[in-house]
């Protein structure tokens, strides 16, 4: 999935997560990028939603990881703001996850540095005028 939408509602921003999460297949990692409150958090709850995850979505801020699974899928997903580099993601288990299948969402992706495949799916998140306005760009 590539391009750019502008979006205004929680429901546009789940049916993109809901065409990213029909291409996705174990393994793959997705990586979200975004100012604080952008919305990759909403967008992640619409990829849960759409990969048939059942239960709350929320963000891992401060525990820095979330683990989810539903309809055979592994969704974990990780917020790295809070750490330093490549050897604290591995600390929390960055290499394991993807031993198991999992599709890793992951929000402050930089912090992973080369641990991050050349092939993973970036989206980034831009605020817009007014309070719900968004850009999502697949890139």
């Amino acid at each position: 999935m590539t391009g750019s939408f502008d979006v205004g509602s929680v429901e546009e921003t789940w049916a993109l997560a809901r065409q990213l999460a029909a291409e996705l297949k174990s393994g793959d990692v997705v990586c979200l990028e975004g100012d604080l409150g952008a919305g990759k958090t909403t967008f992640t709850q619409g990829l849960a939603v759409a990969l048939g995850v059942a239960g709350r979505v929320t963000s891992p801020t401060f525990c820095l990881v979330q683990e989810h699974r539903g309809n055979g899928v592994f969704l974990v997903h990780m917020d790295l703001y809070r750490l330093h580099g490549e050897d604290d993601v591995l600390a929390i288990g960055w290499e394991d996850y993807l031993a198991d299948g999992a599709i890793l969402v992951v929000e402050w992706p930089e912090r992973a540095g080369s641990l991050v495949p050349r092939n993973a799916r970036r989206v980034v998140f831009t605020h817009l005028d007014g309070e719900e306005r968004r850009r999502i760009k697949f890139v």
